[in-house]
């Protein structure tokens, strides 16, 4: 058993997969999550550290109680929170339980495992936490909406509870803010008719990835990963809602593929 344990959530492939591999060379066991089956994970095996994956939905508390009870009471020394759910289309014709999903994964689960995490690294005054936020969180995403709402509360709620556990300095709460990446994710959400869902220059997740836990290992606040998107993220600030919406819905709206 390696001294240090981590979480990673949304592990099964993408952006948390890789994150795993990070985690993993650098000596921390862990416990992988996610709510779809797991890619290959021979090469985690052979790193010397202990892997455990559990297959759950972190859209209920329930299926974060069930994460929190596999820990056997370990302390957890690193929390990956890379769960998330997207979903486009036209918002007026989405089911709800579709886009309460894409709600309960991004927002509910994420927070409820935050504050259970973190109360107790805030108490013993160790552990550091990744976020996966995006930069859709500061882009009204028109064909998106539900996703990119639910990103904009992401990566609000972290500035804020970074502030809220400031005294506690040996716990490191980081956002990672990723802009389109190579992973599954177009395809769960139904985007492979978008524009942006057949865009080929989507960031790799394995930069992605190497970003987020530089920045986490050095301390930061919070990371923009790829500098496209870090233009994009300034552009953003002093851009108009309406126009901002207009742009998003060129890359989102359905049939824009070939556009």
């Amino acid at each position: 058993m390696a001294q240090k344990f981590g979480i990673i959530t949304g592990a099964s492939s993408g952006i948390g997969l890789e994150l795993a591999h990070l985690a993993a060379r650098d000596g921390y066991d862990l416990l992988l999550v996610a709510d779809t089956p797991f890619a290959a994970t021979d090469e985690l095996q052979s790193l010397g550290v202990a892997i455990e994956m559990l297959e759950t939905d972190l859209a209920t508390p329930e299926g974060v109680d069930r994460l929190l009870a596999r820990t056997g009471g370990r302390a957890v020394d690193l929390l990956c929170a890379n769960a998330g759910h997207g979903l486009g289309r036209d918002f007026l014709g989405q089911e709800v339980a579709a886009w309460r999903h894409v709600v309960d994964t991004n927002i509910t689960g994420t927070v409820y495992l935050l504050q259970r995490v973190l109360r107790d690294m805030v108490a013993r005054n160790a552990g550091k936490v990744l976020v996966t936020g995006s930069i859709a969180g500061f882009i009204p995403g028109s064909f998106q909406a539900v996703y990119n709402g639910t990103k904009a509360f992401i990566d609000s709620f972290t500035d804020a509870l970074r502030n809220e556990i400031k005294e506690a300095d040996g716990v490191t709460l980081t956002t990672l803010m990723p802009g389109p990446t190579a992973t599954h994710f177009f395809e769960r959400a139904d985007m492979m008719d978008t524009s942006v869902g057949v865009d080929p220059d989507k960031e790799d997740p394995a930069d992605t990835a190497r970003h987020g836990w530089k920045a986490l290992m050095d301390g930061k606040d919070s990371i923009v990963s790829g500098w496209k998107n870090k233009l994009q993220q300034v552009a953003a600030n002093v851009t108009p809602a309406s126009v901002l919406a207009q742009q998003h819905r060129k890359m989102a709206e359905p049939g824009t593929a070939d556009d």
